[in-house]
């Protein structure tokens, strides 16, 4: 056996049998002065330069296996959801992607700019926290908003209070009225994010990840109204050309976020959109949440609420 072969194969065997959260300094470190020191207690000198960029190029492959397994893992569930899915269809055991009613078309577009127009007048901030009737009241005392017509209310209502698991969620309801309001005095705005947490456990935990991970995460999403998500979901419906059983797979309908009760996002700073896609689980900040134990991740591989795979997702216990 070459000597880098039975180096390597000594790293593996040696790494294979740590703990997977363990301190990798202190294995790595460790393991190399297990395997150069010898019997006449003599050391094999390499300089603290050589030492660390061997357990930084360790380290590194390490993350890389551990990021790639996971997106591997995805990718093969998703062609097994897709090919199941397409075999029910063929048996119609599930009905055909849902689309938008030809009844609601015209109060969908007018709904989506309301809501837009809604939220540029409060801010981007403070629409996170927006609640049903304040909009209503918003649009009516603004003229270059103007009144929700009894038909646009009959469609916020309609997608509000549908039943999604007609094509695939199987979520649960979180929000029972259309009118549930967020309380501001139960809420606190982190600074620099432009989104708030519930003050108490969810603002703990967030800053706890913070002070654990560093300062390079950030948190992406909090609190959503009711109302906040309903845009979200309408816009997310434009960009699939209104294709319920599509939009929900990456965004939950407006009854049924967990972001109205506790659950937050998180991200990268400088990650961009790339936070709220597999390639978050890549990232330092990601394998380092992996490790926490006071936190959980809401929508793993294959959850049993029909949601694609989100390791951004907080889910806070």
């Amino acid at each position: 056996m070459h000597r880098r072969d039975f180096f390597k194969a000594a790293v593996l065997l040696y790494a294979s049998k740590q703990n997977l959260f363990a301190d990798e300094t202190n294995v790595i470190s460790d393991f190399f002065s297990k395997l150069f020191f010898n019997d006449e207690k003599k050391y094999v000198v390499l300089d603290k330069e050589t030492l660390q960029k061997k357990e930084i190029i360790l380290k590194q492959e390490q993350i890389k296996k551990s990021a790639e397994a996971i997106i591997e893992e995805e990718s093969n569930i998703a062609d097994n959801l897709q090919s199941e899915k397409t075999q029910l269809k063929s048996n119609n055991l599930i009905k055909k992607d849902i689309y938008i009613e030809d009844k609601y078309k015209n109060d969908f577009i007018s709904v989506r700019k309301k809501l837009a127009a809604i939220q540029s007048y409060v801010g981007y901030g403070n629409f996170n926290i927006t609640s049903f009737d304040y909009s209503l009241k918003i649009a009516k005392n603004v003229s270059s908003i103007g009144q929700f017509t009894k038909s646009e209310l009959e469609f916020l209502e309609s997608i509000f209070y549908y039943d999604p698991k007609m094509h695939g969620f199987y979520g649960e309801r979180i929000s029972k009225n259309i009118t549930d309001k967020i309380d501001i005095k139960e809420v606190v705005k982190i600074p620099y994010t432009g989104h708030y947490l519930f003050r108490g456990h969810s603002e703990e935990t967030y800053y706890k990840m913070v002070e654990d991970i560093g300062e390079s995460m950030v948190l992406t999403s909090g609190i959503r109204s009711i109302v906040k998500q309903t845009k979200l979901f309408l816009d997310k419906l434009d960009s699939e050309n209104g294709n319920f059983t599509v939009a929900a797979k990456s965004l939950a309908p407006p009854a049924y976020t967990y972001h109205t009760i506790g659950d937050f996002d998180v991200g990268k700073k400088g990650f961009g959109h790339a936070n709220f896609t597999s390639r978050f689980a890549l990232t330092q900040e990601f394998l380092a949440m992996r490790k926490l134990k006071y936190i959980d991740m809401r929508y793993t591989i294959n959850n049993k609420d029909g949601v694609r795979y989100e390791p951004w997702h907080v889910k806070v216990i």
